[in-house]
């Protein structure tokens, strides 16, 4: 029945169908800006939560917490980037209505394709821009988009690397004289503690003193991750 009430009901002219494309990716604007708001509204108390470390001297638990702002500041520029390119593809789409009212349809547009592509791998917006993906295809604005499998392990190496180059210098923002008044030995020989090895030889991250540190930490990791998502 359901196959039947669709090839009878109308088929949405070419404007209609960009309109309600834009109508969507606004929606999905808005949607991001709201992520990045609860992302760096999250981000103020775990600022606050390393300056209550470094007071402590517990610079374990503050270099663990500077290293998810730093992956939360990452999804920030990310999120900001697909707002963009969302942006990006209601403008292209808006050029098509000209042409739309003189040939009758929608026609292939390259550079929407290119931006559909880069935002199905996108991780925010992946689920949002398949169903994109489908509908423009039927329509005839962009072609079949095929995504190759794509090893991310050396990419996720490059970013944890980057991720620690920038942990310290987070830490020093924040924690600002609190941590800079700590001796220099002390201080690096704290940050930089070894992993602990665990039974079978596997190296563990280092846990923070205390285990209502240690509850306290894993609560803003959760919280962090969940905004992120």
């Amino acid at each position: 029945m359901e196959k039947v009430m669709n090839i009878l009901k109308p088929k949405p002219n070419p404007q209609q169908q960009l309109r309600d494309w834009q109508r969507r990716l606004r929606q999905e604007c808005r949607n991001i800006e709201r992520q990045i708001r609860d992302i760096q509204r999250e981000e103020k108390s775990v600022q606050k939560a390393i300056r209550e470390a470094a007071k402590r001297n517990d610079m374990v638990s503050a270099k663990a917490l500077a290293k998810e702002i730093v992956r939360s500041r990452k999804t920030v520029t990310r999120l900001y980037e697909n707002k963009a390119q969302l942006n990006s593809i209601s403008m292209h789409l808006g050029e098509s209505v000209a042409i739309a009212r003189t040939v009758g349809h929608l026609s292939k547009s390259a550079d929407v394709m290119k931006l559909v592509n880069n935002l199905v791998k996108a991780p925010e917006v992946a689920t949002t821009m398949q169903e994109f993906n489908r509908e423009m295809t039927k329509a005839g604005v962009i072609e079949e988009i095929v995504n190759d499998a794509v090893d991310s392990a050396l990419d996720s190496e490059d970013m944890e690397e980057e991720i620690e180059e920038k942990v310290d210098k987070v830490l020093t923002a924040i924690a600002g004289e609190t941590a800079a008044e700590l001796p220099e030995a002390i201080r690096k020989e704290i940050i930089k503690q070894p992993a602990q090895t665990s039974e079978n030889g596997q190296e563990e991250e280092a846990i923070p003193e205390g285990v209502d540190d240690e509850e306290e930490l894993e609560e803003i990791r959760a919280r962090l991750a969940k905004v992120r998502s």
